[in-house]
């Protein structure tokens, strides 16, 4: 199995800057010169920055060691040394960079600008050169500055995807099977458990200007939050998520147990994932005796929870898809809306100028059309 690079460890090391340089004029007919000796130059700096083609902390597996180059030494005539080129390290949007040692976050890239970077290390300053050194009662100088050393440090690099919606459910409920419906992504499907290994993403258009991301991860047992299963390792993927998307097998008779089974697991995992707001599909209900099960649960849910919509589905017969779609594209833009409040939130209907930034900014190009984790 190809594993999902989601985590890394590396190490990073910013330049030392070069050494200030001792040297004196030799010219012909000019005696006693004086001192001439450039500065050393700057050492290189460690600097972050967001690749939105990237989905994973593949390209970190292998090359774990980061070094910037050394600022060059000062030269005579006055030369100032070469500064040292800077390492620069991509990385994809949602990902989280943490002391490897202590686990405090240093820095946490949640927007997908490109132009976004963030310059961790700084490069050793170089060393001043003799000439700096002169004086009315030192006129000759045999002394220059060392470079500064940099900085070393080990990283622990996490990856949390960034999508718009997570799906959640026990293995074999229909998840990866709503996705291949809702998006062109195509993830392994089979009448077997842990089908799932790796998270998946697709693309839901919405319309013209709009996409949306769904994340599917593989089947949560319970125990999850314990470490049982692959749930728990991929779990943290739905942390920024806007809301969930419970997937219920009503085809199972202990259906009644799955849904405060998986928000147990949730409640225990933590990191908020608790209070996202969600939507419930109860699915199968295209199987004999499955829609008489969805019709109970959906009752004990919406009298429990009157703010959590429940719809009973078929993703293999297509019933009530369309609504399903509709209520995620509702939850999403409503959360928004809430994060950043609408100047006109009473106008029933939204221009293009009044669509939540959220939405409008979901547009993904084609590379983005694919099922990105996993493919690496």
């Amino acid at each position: 199995m190809i594993q999902f690079a989601d985590e890394a460890t590396i190490k990073v090391v910013s330049g030392k800057g070069g050494n200030g340089c001792v040297s004196f004029r030799r010219e012909k007919y000019i005696p006693d010169g004086g001192p001439n000796g450039g500065d050393g130059g700057r050492g290189g700096d460690v600097i972050f920055c967001v690749k939105r083609n990237l989905r994973t902390l593949a390209h970190l597996r292998y090359h774990q060691i980061f070094k910037a180059k050394n600022g060059q030494d000062g030269m005579g005539w006055n030369r100032h040394g070469k500064d040292g080129e800077d390492v620069v390290i991509p990385v994809p949007p949602g990902t989280s960079i943490k002391d490897a040692e202590t686990g405090e976050l240093i820095h946490d890239f949640t927007d997908e600008n490109e132009s976004e970077q963030f310059l961790f290390l700084k490069g050793g300053n170089g060393g001043w050169g003799n000439v700096h050194f002169k004086s009315s009662t030192n006129q000759a100088p045999k002394t220059a500055n060392k470079g500064l050393l940099g900085e070393e440090r080990m990283l622990r690099i996490e990856l949390s995807i960034m999508a718009d919606v997570g799906l959640v459910g026990f293995p074999n409920a229909g998840k990866s099977s709503l996705l291949d419906l809702f998006t062109n992504a195509r993830p392994k499907i089979a009448p077997y458990p842990f089908t799932t290994k790796v998270p998946n993403l697709g693309v839901l258009h919405v319309d013209s200007d709009t996409d949306l991301i769904i994340a599917d991860i593989p089947g949560i047992i319970e125990g999850a939050s314990e470490g049982a299963g692959l749930g728990i390792r991929f779990l943290k993927h739905i942390s920024r998520t806007a809301g969930l998307l419970f997937m219920i097998d009503c085809s199972d008779e202990n259906c009644f147990n799955s849904y405060s089974s998986l928000l147990h697991e949730l409640e225990q995992f933590g990191n908020g994932l608790i209070e996202k707001p969600r939507i419930v599909l109860c699915n199968k209900i295209d199987v004999e005796g499955a829609k008489e099960r969805a019709d109970k649960l959906a009752k004990d849910i919406t009298s429990a929870e009157p703010d959590v919509k429940v719809i009973e589905v078929s993703v293999l017969e297509h019933i009530h898809i369309k609504e399903a779609r509709s209520a995620i594209i509702e939850l999403v833009d409503k959360m928004e809306r809430l994060r950043v409040p609408s100047k006109n939130h009473s106008n029933s209907e939204k221009s293009d100028s009044e669509k939540s930034a959220f939405l409008k900014s979901r547009s993904v190009d084609d590379s983005m059309e694919v099922q990105f984790p996993g493919s690496e």
